[in-house]
């Protein structure tokens, strides 16, 4: 092959490699697409943009959104909200429905709500447009002892100045749920409480429970509230099955104690008896020194005698074994 048409080959391939790497590098496309905007940007903006590793589409697209509805906005913002991670489209587009709602939201603010994690352009559409949350099932007791379970349904705005550092739903929704607790439980019966659900609406509504949160509470509804248990008689039935159970340990402890001092009583009684045995064993003893000595006669033992028999028949009728009409007679 000729020298020639090899230099020339090699030279047309440098060339359409050059100006591949050129259509790369300077968008062409978009440029005229912005410049047809009548967005003012430079060829070297984008090329720019290339060279720090910032996708044009993503940053100009939006500007000629932006630029489009009338709101005007710095490339170099956008740029760096890119390079920082924030998503570009929806702060434009956040920036444009707050534009058209008439809400104040500076470009550094949307951003920052942006790259703090929040939809920026939800944020606006319920600042807008509010959203209903419903609270769990909520049960509280009022006071005479009546359980009652209520839902509420809470009508939030988001407020675009405590997005960032605002506390969310999941707040909203338990402070709600505590203010409801707190209401049932000051009502003096359940039965008020049913009456006039909506006082529950308007105590709540006065704690200011939105403080703090990134949404401004609108209004709370009730949508049902359930008779639940009779938890204060289950307390009252507790508690005196538990005073019942008291009762009988103690008795059981008095019962056993008494018992305890039967059987004394029965070992005492059982011991004296053997003492008396023991000495009524020593008293012939007794009567044999006494005669042996000459300090006891006939006439003594015999009258000893008739004292015993007429001890031992007092004791017969006094335990009913003898009938006292034969005894006199």
């Amino acid at each position: 092959m000729d020298p020639t048409m090899i230099t020339t080959f090699a030279l047309l391939f440098a060339g359409f490699i050059a100006i591949l790497i050129l259509l790369w590098a300077v968008p062409v496309r978009l440029w005229i697409e912005a410049v047809s905007s009548r967005v003012r940007l430079g060829l070297g903006t984008l090329i720019g943009m290339r060279l720090r590793k910032v996708s044009p589409p993503a940053v100009v697209r939006p500007l000629i959104a932006s630029t489009k509805a009338g709101l005007p906005l710095d490339v170099s913002h956008l740029e760096a909200h890119y390079l920082a991670g924030g998503d570009v489209d929806r702060v434009v587009r956040a920036l444009i429905s707050a534009d058209k709602a008439t809400i104040d939201l500076p470009f550094q603010r949307a951003a920052a709500i942006d790259l703090a994690g929040r939809d920026v352009f939800e944020a606006v559409q319920v600042s807008v447009n509010p959203k209903v949350v419903q609270t769990p099932r909520v049960a509280a007791m009022a006071k005479d002892g009546i359980q009652l379970i209520a839902i509420a349904r809470v009508t939030v705005r988001a407020n675009i100045n405590r997005l960032v550092g605002g506390a969310g739903e999941e707040t909203i929704l338990a402070r709600v749920g505590e203010g409801i607790v707190s209401t049932i439980g000051s009502a003096d019966t359940h039965k008020k409480v049913l009456e006039n659900p909506d006082a529950i609406s308007k105590t709540v509504l006065q704690k200011g429970l939105d403080s703090g949160t990134a949404f401004e509470i609108l209004s709370i509804d009730i949508a049902d509230v359930d008779v639940g248990k009779n938890i204060g008689a289950e307390l009252q039935t507790d508690q005196a099955e538990a005073d019942k159970r008291i009762a009988q340990a103690r008795a059981e402890e008095r019962r056993a104690m008494a018992m305890a001092a039967e059987q004394e009583m029965k070992a005492r009684v059982e011991e004296m008896r053997a003492e008396v045995i023991a000495a009524e064993a020593k008293i012939p003893l007794a009567m044999a020194d006494a005669f042996r000595n000459g300090n006891m006669g006939i006439m003594d033992y015999a009258r000893y005698r008739n004292i015993e028999s007429d001890t031992h028949m007092r004791r017969a009728i006094a335990e009913g074994d003898v009938d006292e009409s034969s005894v006199g007679e």
